[in-house]
């Protein structure tokens, strides 16, 4: 059994009949497991190992989906679905916990455009973000399901009991919050606040269970997907900051903070015929998804900022991405983004020591990497 599952099962997400597209057009999927404080002298190659496979079966998961001609934003919640099922990031099984020992989880999801699957979206819909959730199996999954659902939920913002009583009216899957808990994450909890460790709230998972490299996480999982038909989706899942005080709301949540997906065309003919020599279309679109100290992203727009620069300046995604992942550091706030634009253009910079990391494209053959010098492999 591979360290994704853990003992747990996943919930399938339910497949949309892809619609036709040209054979030629192009795919990708991004995605992190999150950002921090991870150093290599401490880690083993088994361990290692462990975060590789994880974050290869994430990016399987959803190219199973893309290479079908599916949705941006069925392959990028697939893809969260399988990290949040996974102990070893921060997200769904193993989040960590508030300073009162729970669990308060957070996910959004964001599109460049609606997915074709659903015609009837609006394009201003964009996306939803949800925060304070402690029932919910798979926040990525409950995001999804209120996005495509602005007669029930037209907010952008929802959180707590109301939103959880609405995605299981929708048949999201709810658990106990025992489900949650992991005994690295409340030793970590405990430790931090200069409490006793034990006794645990709930039984030890045992020996077998895999250790986590990253301690005192602030990180989060991610994905960016763009499909065959241009649509890029961005989905953001987490636990949050380790003893964050109770009902902190963090920049996974909030639309331009910790996650952005938009979509434009260029109106200068002489742009539109520069591009065109460049083999390159009259419409730009991006998605961003972040990881770290999420108060940071907040107070810097970081994710949408990285939009603004590309569609404003004429700058590229790398260098407004980099741009933006350095004036976190400039602040103080560790971090880093994944990015991809409808180029299949891909930017994944950090200021930490590691950040796991992925991508797959139409090969299939995905690549990953964990710290700050490493190359994908």
């Amino acid at each position: 059994m591979s360290p994704r599952t853990s003992m747990h099962e996943k919930q399938a997400l339910l497949p949309s009949k892809p619609a036709m597209v040209h054979g030629n057009a192009k795919y990708t999927l991004v995605i992190h497991g999150g950002a921090g404080t991870m150093e290599r002298h401490s880690s083993t190659p088994e361990l290692q190992v462990q975060y590789k496979t994880a974050l290869s079966n994430a990016l399987l998961a959803g190219y199973a989906i893309l290479s079908a001609g599916g949705e941006a934003m069925d392959a990028a919640v697939a893809a969260v679905s399988s990290m949040e099922d996974c102990p070893l990031f921060n997200s769904g099984k193993g989040a960590v916990f508030n300073v009162d020992g729970k669990n308060e989880l957070e996910a959004s999801i964001m599109l460049s455009t609606p997915p074709s699957t659903h015609p009837s979206i609006p394009p201003t819909r964009r996306g939803v973000g949800l925060t304070l959730l402690s029932h919910t199996r798979y926040p990525s999954q409950l995001a999804r399901a209120l996005y495509l659902a602005p007669d029930v939920a037209p907010h952008t913002m929802l959180s707590g009991t109301t939103t959880e009583t609405l995605g299981e009216k929708m048949g999201v899957q709810m658990v106990d919050p025992s489900y949650f808990f992991t005994e690295q994450r409340w030793r970590e909890h405990r430790r931090g606040l200069g409490l006793p460790e034990e006794p645990l709230p709930y039984p030890s998972e045992g020996p077998d269970v895999p250790q986590n490299l990253d301690h005192l996480p602030t990180g989060t999982v991610g994905a960016v997907a763009l499909d065959v038909r241009g649509c890029i989706a961005a989905v953001t899942s987490t636990g949050g900051r380790t003893n964050k005080l109770v009902g902190r709301v963090g920049d996974t949540p909030s639309m331009g903070a910790g996650f952005w997906a938009e979509g434009w065309r260029i109106e200068g003919w002489a742009q539109r015929a520069w591009r065109k020599v460049q083999g390159k279309g009259a419409t730009v679109a991006l998605g961003v998804s972040g990881t770290g100290d999420g108060d940071y992203f907040i107070r810097l727009a970081t994710a949408s900022t990285i939009g603004r620069r590309m569609r404003y300046l004429g700058e590229s995604l790398e260098t407004a991405a980099c741009h933006c992942v350095e004036e976190l550091r400039r602040d103080g706030g560790v971090g880093g983004v994944i990015s991809l634009d409808n180029e299949g253009n891909v930017a994944m910079p950090l200021n930490c020591s590691g950040m796991y990391r992925g991508v797959v494209r139409e090969d299939g053959a995905p690549k990953t990497a964990i710290f700050d010098d490493d190359e994908l492999s």
